[in-house]
């Protein structure tokens, strides 16, 4: 019997407020509704703490909770029944009572850069020497300043319209800004990517272009009900990466990136071959660690196993040291912050 039959009661899917985060909601609802015609569902929108406070940098404000606790709250308590996450906004570790009970089919993870209008330019290459490229992520900085040093990096916040509408100010500073470009295709500005940046040069987050469902733990009706989203190529991938991150104790703006292939199918009799590379870069871009490991594997275990050491690799070739300094860049930067009266904080 379909659980979905057991009950008339609408689930409520729990979402952001964002425009972005209202069109994953309704991807994955349009996906869940198709699947379950008899059960209905809507949307609840609320903000996060990462909403409301639009003017410190990422840098320091903390880890990826900032995006997820105050919607896992909500679950908890029986408010809503589900939640729609970007997945690498995803902390690690759940709260207690909460699981990651879907992943969905990843779209290209790659990070993209956009240009202002009017300019030129087509590549970073291109141009001159103090350009400003706006970005939240440290991450995407540290990488970037490791094969572009010529160039400046500012910090930007605000949702996706507002960014695009700082980058094409007459009189803003930026010359272009570098974002993912799964939230430019999904809200519909693929006309305004540039260029793709792929890796060597820029390695995507943990989880990017990765949509994820977290329900409450013994839900089995709506744990049930939401299998049907996941994508186990995905999954497996997903999965790795996140017990790598977990391991290096990497948070939403640390300057941790991966890349991550899987091939074969489970099903098929032959193990499906995991490949994952990862790398952490010092702030300054002059200190970068990377590796990768390829083997068959067999099960979601399997990947978290690989996850786990490939971090062990990483912290062996210096990755430990380098997140070490940023633990303390951050710290001397938040004391500096919480004594000044500016409130906007450039990302390293």
């Amino acid at each position: 019997m379909d659980p979905a039959t057991q009950s008339q009661r609408p689930l409520i899917i729990g979402s952001r407020a964002s425009k972005l985060a209202q069109i994953q909601a309704e991807i994955v609802e349009n996906v869940l509704k198709e699947a379950h015609p008899s059960q209905p569902f809507e949307i609840k929108l609320m903000t996060s703490e990462g909403d409301r406070n639009q003017t410190q940098a990422l840098y320091l404000l903390g880890g990826k909770a900032l995006w997820t606790k105050d919607l896992e709250a909500e679950l908890l308590n029986g408010s809503i029944d589900l939640i729609v996450h970007c997945l690498k906004d995803v902390p690690t570790s759940l709260p207690e009572g909460c699981e990651m009970s879907a992943i969905l089919e990843r779209e290209d993870p790659r990070d993209t850069l956009v240009v202002k209008q009017g300019l030129s330019y087509t590549s970073f290459e291109e141009m001159p020497a103090g350009s400003v490229i706006g970005t939240s992520s440290v991450r995407r900085v540290a990488q970037l300043r490791k094969s572009f040093p010529h160039l400046a990096f500012q910090d930007v916040r605000g949702n996706l319209n507002t960014r695009l509408a700082k980058l094409d100010a007459e009189d803003g500073p930026y010359t272009a800004l570098v974002l993912a470009g799964a939230g430019l295709e999904r809200l519909g500005f693929k006309n305004r990517i540039t260029s793709y940046i792929s890796p060597p040069v820029l390695y995507p987050a943990v989880g990017q272009a990765a949509l994820a469902v977290e329900t409450r733990i013994g839900d089995s009706k709506v744990t049930e009900i939401v299998s049907v989203l996941t994508h186990w190529q995905t999954q497996w991938q997903c999965l790795a990466e996140r017990a790598c991150l977990r391991v290096l104790e990497g948070g939403c703006s640390v300057p941790v990136g991966v890349d991550t292939t899987l091939t074969g199918n489970k099903d098929s009799g032959v193990s499906p071959r995991l490949k994952i590379t990862g790398t952490v870069t010092s702030l300054d871009g002059l200190t970068h660690v990377a590796a990768t490991i390829e083997e068959d594997i067999n099960s979601i275990e399997d990947a978290e196993a690989v996850g786990r050491r490939l971090a062990e690799e990483l912290k062996a070739s210096g990755a430990d040291a380098i997140l070490e300094d940023i633990k303390k860049d951050r710290a001397a930067k938040r004391q500096t912050t919480t004594s000044s009266p500016a409130t906007t904080t450039p990302s390293q």
